[in-house]
């Protein structure tokens, strides 16, 4: 399976994920390839809207560049989201960052899985549901 289709599936997986449990959820298509800003998943309850850029990688480490962030963070403010990175490592549950929680390199953005592990929230953190 080639990086997109498992990004995508990925993204779905959420997409379920938050529609069975009460909030509203949509993928986002062609969020990486439009002229305007646009996260890969929006989710939403009767209190909180999420903007959610999404990857999966069997890497250890994952890396983003400063415009990735700059557009999240633009289309969060005038959307009136919070913008989360949630990430996928082979083996592993998602994890949920804000951006303020990834590591500045000097040149771009990352998060590992030992920082994913130690500053991000689970799913059922996320939504605020505990896992049963």
């Amino acid at each position: 399976m080639n990086r997109k289709a498992k990004g995508t599936r990925g993204e779905r997986e959420l997409v379920h994920f938050f529609n069975e449990n009460g909030w509203a959820c949509i993928r986002v298509a062609g969020s990486g390839s439009q002229r305007y800003p646009a996260p890969d998943i929006l989710a939403a309850n009767a209190v909180r809207r999420l903007a959610i850029e999404c990857k999966v990688t069997k890497d250890s480490k994952k890396y983003f560049y400063e415009e990735e962030m700059e557009q999240l963070r633009t289309f969060s403010r005038n959307f009136g989201a919070e913008s989360w990175i949630g990430v996928k490592f082979a083996g592993e549950e998602w994890y949920f960052l804000m951006l303020e929680d990834l590591e500045n390199t000097g040149n771009c953005f990352a998060i590992s899985l030992e920082l994913a592990q130690r500053r991000g929230l689970k799913i059922e953190e996320l939504i605020g549901r505990t896992k049963l």
